[in-house]
């Protein structure tokens, strides 16, 4: 038996395993790694985080993805270079981390990779009758796995695709895994680059778990920031924000885009929601002239708006909030969640903009909204460990919560069994 084979299905059979869970989202502030133990497996999942590290960019590596992020015309050879560059580089990151950590390279069982990803494009996205979703993520993992010695899988959105997903959000199954309870209904809020949510029925039912994108979380917000405040990556503490004033008009034309009209379940990215989309707003509410703080002012209370009309409208369209049936995007309405039947738990890098974070709590006063570090996960280590589980369940495959799953989990295919 190939050695590699061999090893693989020893640690498949070990009762705790250690994952080293990698993700680097659009905001290219750098790769997160949280170091899991991991014991069982789908519903019966245990994870201790043993460490978290987010190792950021040097600037001269971050200029390199930006030739290539988000862009429809770049040099083919670039991308080739940069697919095994970006694998190299996060293997040194891994490598020296684990030092630090005091960790072997050979402690570590399996390396969960996320990637890169510099390009997404659903079907709502790009409307060509004969191509399906598609996405790409680049940052070679064979790179990484015979750099750090350590077993690497990766291309997890390209597996969901397969299956007829959209590649994104993944965060269902960990969310479902880890934070399911029958005390609550719990809205899992991840504010990354894009904002998504996983909700879970306290009744525990499978067929009810849902998640869905919203739209644009830090993007906006970062994506200004770097034009016109150059030695800024993001807005820290919201201190330009806060010192701004909301647009009306600009406001309603962030808000007057397709995708927010698009049905649930649905994916974006910075390649709808860049700098000309604030541009074009800006433009078609003759607010060219708007000054910086009240531009991220109401990119700041943009974002909160969405995210709360994002979730309020699918509790309304499930039949979970009838009081929200006539909820639409961008009109003001009564959020008349009830503090008894949901509470939402945020992750992800939003979470640390108290602007950001007081805008969504004022649009929903009477919701409990609390950090996902209540639950046990630090919200900028989720992602991280949620890419961890999924290679936890990829070659843990043999639990009987998987035989029936295709009737419980219709719209989410169990694709991580393909390596």
């Amino acid at each position: 038996m190939n050695p590699t084979i061999s090893q693989l299905y020893k640690i498949a059979k070990k009762p705790e395993k250690i994952i080293l869970g990698l993700m680097s989202g659009t905001s290219l502030d750098g790769l997160d790694m949280a170091l899991c133990k991991i014991s069982g497996n789908g519903i019966n999942t245990k994870v201790e985080i043993l460490n978290f590290e987010t190792v950021l960019y040097a600037i001269d590596f971050k200029e390199k993805i930006k030739q290539i992020f988000c862009k429809e015309k770049v040099s083919l050879e670039f991308v080739c270079l940069m697919n095994s560059f970006i694998g190299l580089e996060h293997s040194k990151i891994i490598n020296n981390t684990l030092i630090n950590w005091e960790f072997k390279n050979s402690d570590v069982d399996l390396i969960a990779s996320h990637g890169q990803t510099i390009y997404h494009s659903p079907k709502s996205k790009h409307n060509i009758i004969e191509f399906g979703n598609s996405t790409f993520q680049i940052g070679d993992a064979d790179q990484i796995a015979v750099n750090t010695g350590i077993i690497t899988i990766s291309d997890f959105r390209q597996k969901h695709i397969a299956f007829g997903g959209e590649g994104s959000p993944l965060a269902i199954y960990g969310d479902y895994f880890l934070f399911s309870s029958i005390d609550e209904n719990r809205i899992l809020l991840n504010i990354g680059g894009i904002s998504n949510f996983t909700y879970l029925p306290k009744n525990l039912n499978v067929e009810e778990v849902f998640c869905t994108d919203i739209g644009p979380g830090n993007t906006l917000m970062d994506i200004y920031i770097n034009h016109h405040f150059s030695e800024k990556f993001y807005d820290e503490n919201a201190e330009i924000a806060i010192q701004g004033i909301v647009n009306t008009d600009f406001l309603r034309a962030l808000i007057n885009h397709e995708f927010f009209k698009l049905p649930f379940p649905k994916t974006t990215g910075q390649e709808v929601f860049n700098f000309e989309f604030i541009e074009n707003a800006m433009s078609a509410s003759d607010s060219m002239n708007l000054n910086s703080y009240d531009v991220m002012a109401t990119l700041n209370y943009f974002t909160a708006t969405i995210i709360v009309d994002g979730i309020t409208k699918f509790l309304a369209q499930n039949n979970l909030n009838k009081n929200q049936a006539d909820c639409l995007v961008g009109q003001e309405s009564n959020h008349t969640l009830t503090k008894k039947n949901y509470s939402i738990y945020i992750s992800g890098g939003g979470f640390n903009n108290p602007l950001l974070i007081k805008n969504i709590k004022e649009q929903l006063p009477n919701i409990k909204i609390e950090s996902s570090a209540l639950l046990g996960i630090h919200p900028n280590a989720k992602e991280a460990v949620l890419f961890a589980i999924l290679a936890n369940e990829c070659i843990s495959s043999d639990s009987e919560f998987y035989k029936n799953i295709n009737n419980n989990f219709p719209s989410y295919p169990v694709w991580f069994f393909q390596i």
